[in-house]
């Protein structure tokens, strides 16, 4: 094993690890956050860790040019769409892994290694599976959901799919350190940005942050599992939280 699969796969153990230990926390109000006082002390932490990341963000928002952050956007998207094209299969929806592999192969040539969405203009719609919308589709539960540093909120089923997701992303296959390094930094701030006008909805939205989040990601993710047709018990029971 590469000495940089054995350090990810340390990083999968560690985070097991935490959620076999915060079956000791407290039981929260709300049934699908027991380990809330555990998740609002990473929430935290994040907090913490964006007082760094956020300005940096800022910095490449500003600094790029709007041509320069889409290039970057499809760069990383079109790498993204393996994985997708896989997940996509693995849920039987045939139609729309070939469409997923015929996006890669056309963008990574006609598109220039990626760069431009060349499938886009001609019909094909970008599509965004992971193993956790794999597994949803499978019958996996939610479990219990947790805010992790870093990699901020998943479910349980959802943070074995992020492991999952990780082990088998491309830029993290790179045997480059510097390089994969690189690409990694890059597309994480790349993301932070793509998220910097979300900010100011929530701050002025939300009375408690951590918990405006929670409910956000979990209403999202049911919809990203279900394609956006909630089953009638979905509805009823997010409408009762």
């Amino acid at each position: 094993m590469k000495p940089y699969h054995s350090k990810r796969v340390s990083c999968m153990a560690c985070a097991a690890a935490i959620f076999a230990a915060s079956g000791c926390a407290t039981t929260a109000n709300n049934p699908k956050d027991p380990f809330e006082g555990f998740n609002r002390a990473m929430f935290a932490v994040n907090e913490g860790l964006d007082l760094v990341v956020k300005p940096v963000a800022q910095g490449y928002d500003a600094a790029a040019p709007l041509p320069v952050k889409v290039v970057v956007g499809n760069f990383f998207g079109n790498i993204w769409d393996v994985w997708t094209a896989v997940n996509n299969l693995l849920q039987g929806k045939g139609q729309q892994a070939v469409s997923d592999v015929g996006r890669v192969l056309i963008n990574t040539t006609a598109g220039i290694g990626g760069a431009f969405d060349v499938a886009g203009e001609m019909g094909l719609t970008k599509h965004s599976e992971d193993f956790g919308q794999t597994m949803g589709k499978w019958g996996v539960g939610d479990g219990p959901y947790f805010y992790w540093p870093i990699i901020g909120p998943r479910t349980t089923r959802d943070t074995f799919g992020w492991m999952l997701d990780t082990y088998f992303d491309p830029v993290w296959r790179i045997d480059d350190i510097g390089l994969r390094n690189s690409l990694v930094a890059t597309r994480y701030i790349s993301v932070r940005a793509s998220l910097l006008p979300a900010d100011k909805v929530v701050e002025e939205a939300a009375f408690d942050k951590y918990d405006y989040i929670r409910n956000a990601y979990l209403q999202h993710r049911r919809s990203e599992i279900f394609d956006g047709e909630l089953p009638h018990e979905a509805v009823d029971e997010e409408s009762s939280q």
